[in-house]
């Protein structure tokens, strides 16, 4: 999608600092940060919404999930992280591309907000 932010970090039209990218996946640093370590998790192929998500996605979401892992692993995250996905704009999602959010390095509150 053209005008979608992070189709056009995918595509390198935007720099980015990127944390890891594979296969379906890219990871970056927000520009943004809410936490010391604050990564978006986003699948390459344009998806606007978790409820824009088809069951043949499953994979891809566990996907998600396993790279934050990993990224929190890197980070030293040994104490504990949030991972967050925001939906629709009252959820709090700002970009309408599926992305997951890797918050650590301070102390999380609940709730959240």
């Amino acid at each position: 999608m053209s005008d979608c932010l992070f189709c056009r970090i995918i595509d390198k039209a935007i720099p980015a600092d990127i944390v890891l990218e594979r296969g379906n996946l890219l990871a970056l640093r927000d520009i943004n940060p809410q936490a010391p370590t604050h990564v978006l998790i986003i699948p390459r192929r344009h998806i606007a919404t978790i409820d824009d998500l088809q069951a043949e996605d499953t994979l891809l979401v566990g996907e998600m999930v396993q790279a934050a892992r990993e990224i929190a692993a890197a980070e030293s995250l040994v104490v504990g992280y949030r991972l967050v996905f925001n939906c629709g704009r009252q959820g709090g999602q700002e970009v309408d591309h599926l992305h997951l959010h890797l918050l650590g390095g301070r102390s999380m509150e609940w709730p959240p907000g």
